[in-house]
């Protein structure tokens, strides 16, 4: 029954699932991560993602205003706020101790020590009221089992684009990653042309060559790259982390763009040949449109490493607070703000947001250009 046609095998299904599977599995945390840069501090805090839109919670500690500042009223002095600080929110129980946060309901009064009686509202509105003037430097600590709304805010992305740097790091990120995808392009396509259509000597040795680079790792070339930076004039700049990027690309470029144009039709080139058309006419009008889908699909590939880059980056570009990329600045907010869970959430979209579009806007030439060359 597996063979009638109009059915699918088991395996078909088994295959569909499993690209399912991978499919959410990509999904859900990447969606977590969005939601997760729009909640503020308390709400990540209190909950995952998934409990996004509704209410939370959590426990509150919120230190009263200092003794000095009480008001004498009808022979008491009175300490009044809002636990809240004006935000939304509802109190289900407090407490003047954080080993009981819910000791007390909402609305009693209690002995807070010192002659001080507490009194907590729903609302978050509290007051302290003393028979005599209170003393300390500090005010009175308040900890309470609260209930917030779902709230989702901005204001993350306008901290981490403007005080944070990841603004200048974005910036910086854009003027490496286009230049450096763009011009192992261009090399390579005129590269690969050579290579698939032009007859020379040694052509097949420098095809070996290409493909044993592929194999290299970066890593060996680093220091000896930047040593000839510096000897021939260039240091750490824009231009040299272009030029490693375009060294770093060229190989892959060169190989897969070289695949796909053996496998375009003889006879397309042969005609145009014979009408005279030179190569630079062959290559420019016939070979670059025929060969969208492989060079889109090196794009999606170079511009997502360059992009996601730290090591190539930090060696040929810099560590000051100009020159830092998106991951080099992630990097460092994660030293310093290691407990702000929605600075590191929202920073951490904003690297992921770029390559998403790009994928998503060329990934139907992905395959295309990867499979080219691969069957006659």
């Amino acid at each position: 029954m597996d063979n009638i046609v109009g059915t699918k095998s088991r395996l078909v299904w088994a295959v569909n699932l499993c690209a399912l599977a991978l499919v959410l599995l990509w999904t859900f945390p990447t969606f977590g991560l969005l939601v997760s840069s729009f909640r503020d501090r308390d709400q990540i805090t209190a909950s995952g993602w998934w409990k996004a839109m509704f209410p939370a919670e959590a426990s509150l500690q919120y230190r009263a205003p200092a003794p000095d500042s009480a008001k004498l009223v009808d022979g008491l002095y009175v300490l009044e706020g809002n636990v809240f600080e004006g935000g939304a929110g509802k109190v289900s129980a407090f407490g003047t101790s954080i080993r009981e946060p819910g000791a007390h309901e909402v609305g009693s009064s209690v002995d807070a020590g010192d002659g001080a009686t507490l009194t907590v509202l729903e609302n978050g509105d509290f007051t302290i009221t003393s028979a005599s003037a209170m003393e300390g430097s500090r005010g009175m600590r308040i900890f309470a089992t609260t209930v917030t709304p779902a709230r989702f805010t901005v204001e993350n992305y306008d901290r981490v684009l403007g005080a944070e740097g990841l603004g200048r790091a974005f910036l910086n990120t854009l003027t490496v990653s286009i230049p450096a995808t763009v011009i192992p392009i261009l090399v390579a396509a005129f590269a690969a042309y050579a290579l698939a259509w032009m007859e020379f000597p040694g052509r097949a040795l420098i095809v070996a060559g290409v493909v044993g680079l592929l194999v290299v790792p970066l890593q060996l070339a680093l220091i000896p790259l930047l040593k000839l930076h510096n000897d021939i004039g260039i240091g750490k700049n824009y231009i040299g982390i272009w030029l490693a990027h375009t060294g770093f690309g060229l190989p892959l470029a060169i190989y897969l763009l070289r695949n796909y144009m053996v496998g375009l039709p003889r006879e397309i080139i042969e005609s145009a040949r014979v009408d005279g058309a030179t190569d630079f006419k062959i290559f420019l009008r016939i070979i670059l449109p025929l060969s969208f889908p492989a060079l889109a699909s090196f794009a999606i590939f170079q511009f997502l490493w360059t992009w996601n880059d730290l090591l190539v980056a930090l060696v040929f570009l810099g560590n000051s607070a100009d020159q830092l990329v998106m991951t080099g600045q992630l990097k460092n907010l994660m030293g310093s703000r290691g407990g702000d869970w929605e600075i590191l959430a929202t920073s951490a979209f904003i690297t992921i947001a770029v390559p998403l579009v790009v994928f998503f806007a060329m990934q139907k030439y992905l395959v295309r250009g990867l499979l080219a060359g691969s069957v006659k």
